[in-house]
């Protein structure tokens, strides 16, 4: 880049040019969603000027009441979104987290000491970089134990989870996935945790919305410890939260801050504020179910069209295609689908299918999302359309010219403002 060009403008211009992209084009990344303007608001306001080290009512700077009470607010909204009126005693909210990542580090550095056991589901079978991969600090940090699905259906083995956890003994038990398209079972995986004398954290990063809408079994009641990030499913800002157990909560906070993080992003944590407080609402529980019933239409969809879908189907908002297994295709990687689909303006990520043959970079497999396009107005009546432009470029290797188009199809979902 010639950085003579470099300008304020510039990159107002390349923030207009990123909107436009999203609006010409489907978008099926499973991690992403898109925040209302509403909660979206706070981002750009002055609390994030605000240095705020420390919790409410024990920081590090002065000038922080008003922020103390955003927060506060944060944490209850939080409590109320997961967390029945009942139970919230036995509770702890942690809002600070910046990233997934960061809340599940926290929780390792706050409850286990190196080279401690974890039990958690492999990168290859569904699992996430941070529940031990070994080119993680996860992984580098504690001795780690995977699990995976059954080869024939794809599902959770919990009697084999179970038999893991009663020979290794570990003092952490990982449930949660970024690449598991059914209902994880919270129950059995507490019961499971409980019999190995291990805590159970819940990672929830993808379903987070899910549950909130009522559309998921929650982790609460069985976890120890639940972490989530904020923009998946769950329709906020980027960013994460932290919820344990009233008894954990002092290692969590002062494992977040000063173990692994300084300052808190206030206006980020505003921001979250708002996503928690919407996220209470009957309209987002309609969300939730429309993400699921798309989702699952769109694999039933594609799988009427001879592609191999993982599991069989979906309970939640994803899934996973393999392409080593659906006839006409076998030759072509997740990497090539990847790229002919965004050259045809569809977005998805290239993605490991148990099992897989090929590199992490290539893979056999794809994996779809459908919560941002609901939110865009996706329904299920919408489905047997993309099936077929998605049918259509990966089998000819091109954009279909007939009919309508797929900018035209996109054109159709509104990115929010």
């Amino acid at each position: 880049m010639n950085t003579k060009t470099l300008s304020v403008a510039s990159i107002a211009q390349l923030l207009t040019a990123e909107h436009t992209r999203h609006q010409n084009t489907i978008n099926l990344i499973a991690s992403e969603n898109y925040a209302t303007a509403e909660t979206r608001a706070p981002l750009a306001s002055i609390a994030g000027t605000k240095y705020a080290e420390g919790y409410p009512g024990r920081r590090y700077y002065a000038g922080c009441a008003v922020v103390d009470e955003i927060e506060r607010i944060a944490q209850q909204a939080l409590l109320d979104l997961f967390v029945p009126k009942e139970l919230q005693a036995e509770y702890h909210a942690n809002v600070q987290p910046h990233a997934g990542s960061s809340a599940n580090l926290a929780v390792y550095n706050g409850l286990l000491k190196p080279g401690d056991t974890i039990l958690s589901m492999s990168l290859a079978h569904g699992g996430h970089l941070t529940h031990g991969h070994a080119v993680n600090l996860s992984g580098k940090t504690y001795a780690i134990v995977s699990y995976g699905v059954d080869p024939d259906t794809g599902l959770l083995n919990y009697d084999e989870i179970e038999r893991l956890a009663q020979l290794h003994k570990p003092k952490l038990i990982i449930a949660g996935a970024t690449a598991y398209s059914r209902t994880i079972d919270f129950a059995r995986f507490g019961t499971i945790a409980r019999s190995a004398n291990a805590f159970l954290l819940a990672d929830i990063a993808h379903i987070a919305g899910l549950i909130a809408g009522g559309c998921h079994p929650t982790p609460v009641g069985h976890a120890d410890i639940i972490t989530s990030t904020t923009h998946k499913t769950l329709r906020g800002p980027r960013g994460a939260f932290i919820l344990c157990k009233k008894d954990l909560g002092g290692k969590v906070d002062l494992s977040i801050m000063p173990g692994t993080q300084g300052g808190p992003f206030m206006h980020a944590i505003a921001a979250r504020a708002v996503a928690f407080l919407l996220a209470q609402e009957q309209s987002f529980g309609d969300y939730a179910k429309t993400v699921c019933s798309t989702a699952a239409t769109l694999a039933h969809e594609l799988q009427s069209r001879g592609y191999h879908i993982v599991s069989g189907g979906t309970d939640n908002h994803l899934f996973l295609v393999d392409l080593s297994k659906t006839p006409g295709l076998e030759t072509l990687s997740g990497k090539e689908a990847e790229q002919l689909l965004e050259q045809a303006g569809i977005v998805l990520n290239r993605n490991a299918i148990p099992g897989d043959t090929r590199p992490p970079l290539t893979t056999s497999g794809i994996r779809i999302g459908l919560a941002a396009m609901v939110t865009r107005g996706a329904k299920p009546a919408d489905m047997a359309q993309l099936a077929t432009f998605i049918d259509t470029v990966l089998r000819r290797r091109e954009t279909p010219t007939t009919g309508i188009d797929i900018r035209a199809f996109a054109h159709r979902f509104t990115v929010p403002a």
